[in-house]
């Protein structure tokens, strides 16, 4: 059987922190099995793998509404004039415009002269549009000033050209995917599902009331706090799941070899990448006591049903034991169902391997455990 899926589930445990707010600042939530949980968003997540992918390979990716302004930034510090290289900047819109689905998909806004879609490129796109302009200067200056006249629904800039430009890709745009509809070509279908993460057991959150002394007020009649306020946290041991589809992904990159060498990236960086919020006041930088690697080749299964009963905590243990206990056991009851034709290997790496046999092979870190795992790709 050919390997399809690469599903990884982890259970993390986070101390006090607020991984994830909703609008109100309090931490996300999730009513799942008649319990309250804490919740983190796929996005939130999404995001901290995104970036400490972009730092191990040095390609960045941008998303963003001031694709003028990052051109026209690049043009000044060559030493452009402003208003030729903010003119130049609007050609890249233009010409974004003559190959839209419609016309006016790119229009700036008066006030702020930012796009009004998000953009979404490598940071070498960036650089390109901006050569683009550089080797079309003689004509951008033409036209700014009137000795070159262009044609109704003419470009100043190659419009092929740009729009190469703004089809480029990096690692994460790979995995993750683009969506940019108004621009035929540049989409790319994401070949990773993440879920949403959630406590495996209830959760309350929890308020803190705090203070802030005015350093400056000395005198006895001043006493007092110069800044009093409230925050919501909350604790809990999470259940993360996400699944690779190889084929999806060896189309965006082009090759399966390729395909398995960011799979390999990607297992690493979502084992590792931590959401960035009140990290200066909670500093909630836990790594996951338990992985498990499952390569399939039918389909991606998610094992959070497991949780649908909360985990109940015992006093010797809290709820992160019972937590891998619960998957082990429920892994095995799916597996009976689904059969194991579809399952081409499995394992697990623990900070204990007690009552965790029914998730296959047992390995010492995590990096053995993305060995193994890969290893099982290449030999099918």
């Amino acid at each position: 059987m050919i390997a399809r899926y690469v599903d990884i589930h982890l259970l993390q445990t986070v101390p006090y922190a607020n991984l994830n707010r909703d609008d109100l600042g309090s931490p996300k939530t999730v009513r799942f099995g008649y319990a309250d949980r804490t919740r983190v968003s796929s996005q939130c997540w999404k995001r901290a793998v995104r970036e400490e992918l972009e730092t191990s390979s040095g390609n960045a990716a941008k998303r963003t509404r001031q694709l003028p302004q990052a051109v026209q930034d690049r043009l000044t510090t060559q030493g452009w004039e402003p208003e030729l290289a903010a003119f130049a900047a609007a050609q890249v819109m233009a010409a974004l415009a003559a190959i839209a689905v419609k016309a006016d998909s790119f229009k700036l806004d008066k006030k702020t002269g930012e796009a009004q879609v998000l953009f979404y490129l490598p940071e070498r796109a960036f650089d390109e549009l901006a050569d683009i302009c550089v080797q079309q200067r003689d004509r951008l200056t033409g036209v700014q000033s009137g000795a070159i006249k262009l044609k109704k629904g003419e470009a100043a800039l190659p419009v092929d050209a740009v729009r190469e430009a703004m089809a480029r890709r990096n690692d994460v745009i790979n995995l993750f995917g683009r969506m940019l509809a108004e621009l035929p070509g540049t989409n790319v279908d994401g070949a990773v599902q993440v879920a949403h993460a959630f406590t495996t057991h209830s959760t309350d959150p929890q308020v803190d009331f705090f203070t802030a002394v005015d350093d400056l007020k000395q005198d006895a009649d001043q006493a007092g706090s110069g800044h009093m306020n409230s925050a919501e946290f909350s604790t809990g041991t999470f259940y993360r799941y996400a699944s690779v589809n190889l084929k999806d992904l060896a189309e965006n990159v082009g090759d399966a070899a390729t395909a398995v060498e960011l799979t390999t990236a990607f297992l690493s960086a979502f084992i590792t990448a931590m959401p960035q919020a009140k990290k200066n006041s909670t500093a909630p930088f836990t790594v996951p006591e338990l992985a498990y690697i499952a390569v399939r080749g039918d389909r991606p299964v998610s094992l959070a049903s497991a949780f649908e009963t909360p985990v109940r905590a015992t006093l010797d243990s809290g709820y992160a034991d019972p937590s891998r206990r619960q998957l082990a056991d429920y892994a095995g009851r799916i597996y009976r169902l689904l059969g194991e034709r579809g399952l081409i290997y499995h394992g697990y790496a623990s900070i204990d391997d007690k009552g965790l046999e029914q998730l296959g092979d047992n390995h010492p870190s995590f990096d053995a455990l993305i060995a193994a795992a890969v290893d099982s790709v290449r030999a099918e």
